[in-house]
């Protein structure tokens, strides 16, 4: 999907997500924006197209993933990932939660219902922190997102845009070629695209989404839905 701008049936097979007798994961426990997000079991060690696509981290945890859900042959989901309802995961994507912190515990990855996560993505966090990514968010393709991260539900990280220790709020964008470090950004700010903002902005200092980037993360949502939903046909 191409950024705004001022003019403006393949291969694959579904991950089913279907319970590992073997798997060592247990319930994702989360509240607020996360809520919808799995538990919904562990899976087994599918390979697809010849593809291995899960793989369990050294501490066992395996990933979990709707069996809504759409997962390209080529992605990556490594460790203690969980994948919500009707989410769409393109081809290159890496999600891996495989680092464990000072309890000797992996912290999940979380990719609530309706969100999509496009080409080359990679989503890992430090040992100890988590990524939660919530409802009908959008990772463009080749973007970064390293925990600890909390995007906000309705949200849009741009083409090869990094976010690392941050929280979003809901409805945030997050223009192509951005960073975004050590930031606690509010509902609907627009972030342009190649800024790089370090540490918490001064008050005021950033702008706010226009109905121009509102609609746009609005039509990615929907073709990213139709394509989670055509895929698995």
């Amino acid at each position: 999907m191409n950024q705004p701008t001022d003019n403006n049936r393949p291969t694959g097979r579904a991950a089913t997500g279907a319970p590992a007798s073997d798997a060592r994961s247990g319930p994702v426990r989360v509240s607020g924006e996360f809520a919808q997000a799995p538990p919904c079991g562990g899976t087994t060690n599918v390979t697809l197209d010849s593809h291995r696509v899960f793989e369990p981290n050294p501490a066992g945890d395996w990933p979990s993933v709707h069996p809504t859900a759409y997962v390209h042959p080529s992605a990556q989901l490594i460790g203690n990932v969980h994948v919500g309802r009707h989410v769409f995961i393109g081809p290159g994507a890496i999600l891996r939660a495989d680092e464990t912190g000072p309890d000797g515990r992996t912290a999940p990855v979380v990719i609530a219902p309706g969100c999509n996560i496009q080409d080359g993505v990679v989503v890992h966090a430090l040992g100890g922190t988590s990524v939660r990514i919530a409802t009908k968010t959008s990772l463009s393709h080749g973007c970064i997102v390293h925990g600890p991260c909390q995007i906000g539900r309705g949200s849009f990280i741009g083409f090869r845009s990094v976010v690392f220790d941050a929280r979003l709020g809901c409805r945030v964008y997050v223009g192509a070629g951005s960073i975004v470090q050590g930031a606690d950004l509010d509902d609907d700010v627009l972030v342009h695209p190649g800024t790089c903002l370090i540490a918490p902005p001064p008050a005021g200092r950033l702008a706010r989404t226009s109905p121009k980037e509102r609609l746009f993360m609005r039509r990615v949502i929907r073709a990213n839905l139709r394509l989670a939903r055509d895929y698995r046909r």
